[in-house]
């Protein structure tokens, strides 16, 4: 969240984060280095967030299972903001259990964040959920318009359907979320009001001896640092969010609305409700691309924004391989449907077997399609 023109896994202090099934290949981001570690059998688990597609995102490009839990059920307290809305923790593992096991010690009421007020309503030993005939009976929803990016990726999303039938689930196929396509536009004028603000409350927390105390400031030290912060692309969503005014302005307050109502009561509620869905399923993203110093990032597509923007759970396991590059299907659910989304997930995890380990090629296997 920072230019236009970002290349997922930059740090100006740690370099290059690499994909470990394609090591010219991008992990995605923006928590790319916690889905490669997990990935990459650095640590047995680790945690992401999630702001809209920083937790699926690796997690589908390095082939591991991610979590992103309903807004409020895990603490951002520590975590550094970009929008209050959208913004959470969630596990990363390398199997849907590991990852319950992860998110049932993370979920709880803290203090230090007003959101986690009601978490402790909701909170389960999720670790409970893990039944392989979770799929029985479900009423699986088909989100069609956020596949259709990738032919490759379509065959394999049309596969784990026909897996998912075979288990027992119904499958309705279509299910496509009313007004998905008209929340890019709000989300991003909110992403950018709540970047500037949660920022500089961030680093106000910081003391007196924090190098930089502002948006502001970030702003001019990375002007001052060119060459080590920005020496292959620049800050212009720094900028654009430096423009902008308070949480009271009421441009934010009518992007906020709308977001919460295309997304929630006109948006995944509904069509859950329409088609009496347990979940709804979709590609989570395509197969890792090259990475690019000079253009960037290039996404093909993905299904991350709904539930991001709505602050709903999803969770994303992985789904095969194409040319050797990991790619995930994503489950989304109700505002508190961990257990749900766990317990179907595991059943597929379990069905299926997608995930390889890694074996840190130079490159994808452009002559293998699967």
């Amino acid at each position: 969240f920072r230019s236009t023109r970002s290349t997922s896994g930059w740090s100006g202090r740690g370099g290059r984060c690499r994909n470990p099934y394609a090591l010219d290949r991008n992990p995605c981001g923006s928590s790319s280095g916690s889905g490669v570690a997990v990935s990459a059998n650095l640590c047995a688990l680790a945690v992401g967030t999630e702001t809209d597609g920083s937790v699926v995102c690796p997690s589908s490009a390095n082939g591991v299972v991610g979590v992103v839990p309903t807004v409020g059920l895990v603490s951002r307290a520590g975590i550094i903001p970009n929008s209050h809305p959208q913004d959470t923790a969630g596990p990363r593992a390398r199997s849907v259990g590991d990852a319950a096991a992860l998110l049932t010690a993370l979920a709880g009421v803290d203090p230090r964040d007003e959101a986690t007020a009601s978490a402790g309503d909701h909170r389960a030993d999720y670790t409970e959920a893990l039944d392989s005939g979770s799929l029985e009976g479900a009423r699986i929803g088909v989100a069609r318009e956020m596949a259709g990016f990738h032919p490759a990726v379509d065959a394999l999303f049309e596969d784990a359907l026909t897996e998912m039938k075979r288990q027992g689930a119904e499958i309705v196929d279509p299910a496509d979320v009313p007004h998905r396509k008209e929340l890019s536009d709000p989300e991003y004028q909110v992403l950018l009001y709540e970047f500037k603000a949660g920022l500089n409350a961030y680093l106000a927390t910081l003391g007196p001896d924090a190098p930089v105390k502002t948006l502001e400031e970030a702003i001019a030290f990375n002007e001052a640092n060119r060459e080590r912060s920005m020496p292959f692309f620049g800050q212009e969503i720094f900028l654009e969010a430096q423009e902008k005014g308070p949480l009271t302005t009421p441009d934010y307050l009518e992007a906020l609305e709308t977001c919460r109502r295309l997304s929630r009561g006109e948006g995944l509620d509904a069509v859950l409700d329409e088609h009496r869905l347990d979940a709804l399923v979709a590609p989570t993203g395509a197969p890792a691309w090259t990475t690019d110093l000079v253009n960037g990032d290039h996404f093909l597509g993905g299904s991350s924004t709904v539930a991001a923007v709505s602050g709903y759970p999803s969770l994303t396991v992985p789904m095969g391989l194409a040319f050797g590059l990991p790619v995930g299907i994503s489950f989304v659910g109700r505002a508190w449907s961990e257990s749900r989304l766990i317990g179907l997930a595991f059943a597929f995890e379990q069905a299926t077997q997608h995930r390889q380990p890694p074996r840190f090629l130079p490159t994808a296997e452009l002559d293998r399609q699967s």
